[in-house]
């Protein structure tokens, strides 16, 4: 019986036993069978860049499997990794092109339009634009972002790097050439803006010293108004009328000046220099013109003092009754209304705006007593010789020698001041018109107007007076020229 329990005991044991290791290898199982449906589901998640391979070399889609909604992992079925591949891909392209836009701009901007350089830019900047528009690659852009086919996507990236590495290698040959024109275009603006300034300075420079020639200390200011006042105040003293003309005005022994003035102090320092410097003052003799409103005053400032006993005959323009617009060409011009405003235009540009010529903008150029050296002549029938003194003049020594030149037959001896461009033909006379043009030449040589010793005789004989005329009557002058006759009757 003991046996039997025994033995009882013993398979009961042993079927305890047996369902604890049944249970053991159930779990295991389960593990095992886990583990690999895991690595299952990882190889067909990890199959989806090869599927189109697969299908391609197998013959067979996996989709037929059912696994066609595994070709993405959940995290790429919204974003494709080809998509910020494609986008910076073109991002490089636009960018480059902008580059190369503005680097054509730049260049037109330095006066490059008909070079190489901005064709090719230009070039460049429509290849990029074409690129990105050709179909093949639009797509790209326009379709759905699970669809990039990579293979079109790197062909795009190659056609892109190769026109970026042109356009870095042009831009890179044209750093060079675009330094150097911009200094260039630089140093232009920075001369031409030199210019500029000195241009403006010479011209203020110019009209100031102008200014400070024609002027005068103020004590004198009122010089001419206190003469008339002492010709008012005692005319006997002063009054030449009834009075026969002295014999010396018409001698032609002595020694004769013409001063054509309407300023009563230069003219006194003419004269007064002129006598101080004479070795024989007595046998020298002035001839003063002025005009109708100085001429009291000249003949006080003339009568006030001795001169050392030179002979000084002082008569207004208006005594010589032959000066009339009917005879004298000029004085119809002088009446022109665009003359006035040549030399009437009151701003600082317009008076300062011919720096070399400026001088001749003065209004007194409109009066007749600029003109007079041209009627000497008839003006003084029984003289053979006369030295003509600008009232600007100041004498430093004797000047009887002048009266011994052997003047050759020529009408004019006078200083010539050519040097550079000063004092040439090309400043006084209107070589726009034909004849003028034909006649002389721009570059010849003129001469100090301020002292010229003339021939009457040599005057008379050549005709002068009339050969002014013609050309007062002929040529339309930029402004009244003062001895295109004498040139004329020299030459």
């Amino acid at each position: 019986m003991a046996n039997r329990r025994t033995a009882r005991s013993g398979v009961g044991g042993g079927g305890g036993g047996g369902g604890f290791g049944f249970t053991v290898r159930l779990l295991a199982s389960a593990i095992t069978v886990a583990i690999c449906f895991f690595f299952t589901l990882s190889f067909f998640f990890t199959l989806q860049p090869h599927s189109a391979r697969l299908q391609t070399n197998f013959g067979f889609s996996t989709g037929s499997y059912g696994i066609g909604s595994t070709r993405r992992s959940v995290l790429a079925l919204k974003s494709d990794p080809l998509k910020p591949r494609l986008d910076q891909i073109r991002k490089q392209a636009e960018d480059h092109r902008s580059l190369v836009m503005a680097y054509a701009s730049y260049a037109r901007k330095l006066k490059l339009e008909n070079s190489k350089l901005v064709r090719v830019f230009a070039d460049l900047s429509q290849n990029y634009s074409d690129l990105i528009n050709k179909p093949m690659y639009r797509a790209l852009f326009e379709t759905d972002s699970l669809s990039i086919d990579e293979s079109v996507l790197r062909q795009f990236e190659k056609e892109v790097k190769e026109r970026i590495k042109v356009t870095r290698q042009v831009i890179s040959e044209a750093k060079e050439s675009f330094d150097n024109l911009l200094k260039i275009q630089k140093l232009k603006d920075t001369i031409f803006a030199v210019n500029e300034q000195l241009t403006k300075a010479k011209k203020q420079g110019a009209f100031s010293s102008l200014i400070a020639a024609k002027s005068i200390p103020k004590s004198l200011h009122c010089l001419a108004m206190r003469l008339m006042e002492e010709r008012i105040a005692h005319p006997e003293k002063y009054t030449d009328e009834g009075k026969p003309t002295p014999p010396e005005f018409e001698d032609p022994k002595l020694y004769h000046y013409a001063i054509f003035s309407d300023n009563v102090l230069a003219a006194s320092v003419v004269v007064n220099s002129a006598t101080k410097n004479a070795k024989e003052p007595g046998k020298h003799v002035f001839h003063v013109v002025t005009d109708k409103m100085n001429l009291g005053a000249m003949q006080v400032v003339f009568k006030l003092k001795d001169y050392n006993g030179a002979h000084i005959e002082v008569k207004a323009v208006e005594d010589y009754k032959f000066l009339n617009s009917s005879y004298v060409p000029v004085l119809k011009q002088l009446e022109s209304a665009n003359l006035q405003k040549f030399y009437f235009e009151n701003t600082l540009e317009n008076a300062t705006k011919d720096t070399t010529n400026m001088k001749f903008r003065n209004p007194k150029y409109l009066s007749i007593l600029n003109h007079l050296r041209f009627y000497l002549p008839e003006m003084y029938p029984m003289l053979h010789r006369v030295l003509f003194l600008d009232d600007d003049i100041v004498v430093q020594k004797d000047l009887t020698g002048l009266w011994k030149i052997d003047m050759d037959g020529k009408v004019n001896g006078a200083v010539e001041t050519c040097f550079g461009s000063f004092h040439r033909y090309a400043q006084y006379m209107n070589f726009s018109h034909p004849l003028i043009k034909q006649k002389f030449n721009p570059k010849a040589c003129a001469w100090a107007y301020g002292m010229n010793f003339f021939d009457l005789d040599a005057w008379r004989r050549e005709k002068c007076t009339e050969e002014y005329h013609y050309w007062q009557n002929l040529v339309s002058f930029d402004r009244p020229l003062f001895g295109c006759c004498l040139v004329y009757a020299i030459r």
